[in-house]
C-alpha cells in the first residue's frame, strides 16, 4: 500500500486490511519519496487521470500555469516531484492496482 501515513482514507484502508488479516507493506511517499518507474508502471495499468489527486492541498496550491495543460507527461512529472498529489492510498493487489478506497472493491479484490 502506497500513501501517506497522516491521510484518513490510508487509515480507513489499512484498519480494512487488518481487520481482513490481509498482509500489507506500507510505503510512505511523502517520506520515502515514488520512483519514476513504479509511477510509470500505474499510469500504464490504470492512466494518469485517476492517479492525479486534483483535491490535494498540494495541487490547489499550484500555480494556475502548472495546472493547464495537464497531459500524462506534465501530470507525472508533478506527481514525480510532489508525492502527495497521487490520490490515496495506491493498493497493488498481484497485477491489478487500486486506487482510493472502497470497503466493497477491497472486498471483491481482496477480501477472504
Amino acid at each position: 500500500m502506497y500513501g501517506i501515513t497522516t491521510c484518513d482514507t490510508i487509515r480507513k484502508a489499512r484498519t480494512w486490511l487488518a481487520g481482513h488479516d490481509v498482509p500489507y507493506r506500507f510505503h510512505d511517499y511523502r517520506a520515502e519519496g515514488i520512483e519514476a518507474g513504479k509511477l510509470d508502471g500505474w499510469v500504464g495499468k490504470v492512466g494518469w487521470e485517476p492517479l492525479l489527486n486534483k483535491a490535494s492541498t498540494t495541487f490547489r496550491e499550484l500555480a494556475d500555469k502548472d495546472k493547464q495543460g495537464l497531459d500524462e507527461k506534465k501530470a507525472k512529472k508533478l506527481m514525480l516531484a510532489n508525492p502527495t498529489m497521487i490520490k490515496r492510498p495506491v493498493l497493488e493487489v498481484g497485477d491489478k492496482i487500486l486506487v482510493g478506497f472502497k470497503a466493497d472493491v477491497y472486498e471483491a479484490e481482496v477480501g477472504k
